[in-house]
């Protein structure tokens, strides 16, 4: 569990990058294909009204910039610290870059948080944001403001912030197995097994169930290059630059600016503005399809018809007979038939048109944690015997090896789009 924000009112704001170790990260039009969704209309920095909530109670929390950095429980870097801990962020320090600006790696002391050689204390991620970018100050706030105050073991750790002059950087803990969008669609990584997907599903689901049922928060943001991983595969979600208090009282939906990302933002919320925590749930089928499929939401390089992995992916989930069609081929059949008809079916739940239909995620955490149990997690017998059975007769001596194969071309690498 983890210390919640009650709901009310939030800043408005345009969306900032995953830190993620090497995602490269940029914005574009709405009329490019894909793109962010977005509105130029700006927010008032004071607007935000949170409560957090400890065991102790209901806490007010800031409503004024110089109230939300006095209070978070963040340290207040100097610029100078932040220098010295990336070595005048060098190149080599370099772990990321985007429309925000950039990221480096920096050591700090574990205890006084002062920045420490290399190889001594703790690595951190930083982000440092430039001037000209597209990541303003009030989405560099909003940050601080959320992470402030947002506890969770699936929740990135946000340690710190510096706010001198024109510099605006945050302090992150590093996530060493950076981003899942660089494991589930290079091919150059290791294919990760049917057992780590369903991992990584679980883990997602309860950093947005906490947001969602737990704090009435909509993250708006949710995408695999904002899923951070550690050394085991374990979760936290980040960037929380589109977050957003849900409605309250009677309210069914709260009002708003149309941000996000094409291809994972609800078709209901993209055509209205009307947003609730359905429209995560809906990012989230999306997620599920793309564990599923090994495909990214949008992908332009593909033919027509395949290039929307919703539209793609729909007629198939249902039906056992179609589904291992668009199972990631790279699994090579090494997947339980239960457990992956369970995982389709939960991500067509959650792709509903329909927003009443879809389930809430904490259903949608219960579903999933059911399929780690042996019914729907056992892999079927013929994937090992296949594996082995490759192996017990020798090729011949005096036939022609045929060259390998080409991996098939995964597209051009579709960067993290950002409003």
């Amino acid at each position: 569990m983890g210390n919640c924000l009650g709901s009310s009112s939030g800043v408005e704001t345009s969306r900032n990058a995953s830190y993620a170790s090497g995602t490269s990260t940029s914005k574009t039009s709405l009329s490019s294909f894909p793109s962010t969704l977005t509105c130029s209309t700006p927010s008032n920095l004071s607007a935000p009204h949170y409560k957090e909530h400890t065991a102790s109670g209901a806490l007010p929390t800031p409503r004024t910039e110089r109230e939300i950095l006095s209070s978070a429980n963040l340290k207040d870097f100097t610029f100078s610290d932040l220098k010295s801990a990336t070595r005048n962020f060098r190149a080599d320090s370099l772990i990321g870059e985007g429309g925000f600006g950039c990221v480096y790696k920096g050591w700090i002391d574990e205890q006084s948080l002062a920045p420490s050689r290399p190889g001594s204390g703790v690595v951190v991620a930083i982000k440092k944001l430039k001037p000209e970018g597209f990541q303003g100050h009030k989405e560099w706030l909003t940050e601080v403001n959320y992470l402030g105050q947002l506890h969770h073991p699936n929740l990135v750790k946000l340690i710190g912030y510096c706010s001198e002059g024109d510099n605006r950087l945050l302090v992150y803990e590093l996530m060493p197995k950076g981003s899942l969008e660089s494991h589930l669609f290079r091919r150059s990584v290791e294919t990760l097994p049917w057992a780590t997907r369903i991992k990584v599903a679980i883990g997602a689901a309860r950093g947005l169930s906490f947001l969602n049922d737990e704090c009435q928060i909509i993250y708006r943001d949710l995408k695999a290059s904002n899923i951070l991983l550690d050394t085991d595969f374990n979760v936290k979600l980040s960037d929380f630059g589109l977050a957003k208090d849900g409605p309250t009282g009677d309210r069914t939906h709260v009002s708003t600016q149309v941000m996000g990302t094409y291809g994972y933002a609800a078709p209901e919320y993209i055509a209205t503005g009307r947003l609730n925590a359905k429209a995560d749930v809906y990012s989230f089928g999306v997620l599920l399809l793309e564990l599923l499929t090994g495909r990214r939401a949008l992908d332009k390089i593909r033919v027509a018809a395949e290039q929307n992995l919703v539209d793609w992916t729909r007629p198939s989930l249902g039906d056992k007979r179609k589904l291992h069609r668009i199972i990631d081929p790279r699994l090579e059949g090494r997947y339980p038939k239960n457990g992956a008809h369970e995982f389709a079916s939960l991500a067509l739940q959650c792709i509903r048109n329909d927003a009443k239909l879809r389930p809430n995620m904490s259903e949608v955490l219960a579903a999933l944690e059911k399929l780690q149990d042996p019914k729907y997690a056992a892999l079927p017998p013929q994937s090992n015997q296949k594996k082995k059975s490759s192996n017990t007769m020798p090729r011949s001596p005096m036939r022609n090896p045929r060259p390998p194969l080409r991996p098939t071309p995964s597209g051009s690498s579709l960067k993290s789009y950002h409003a």
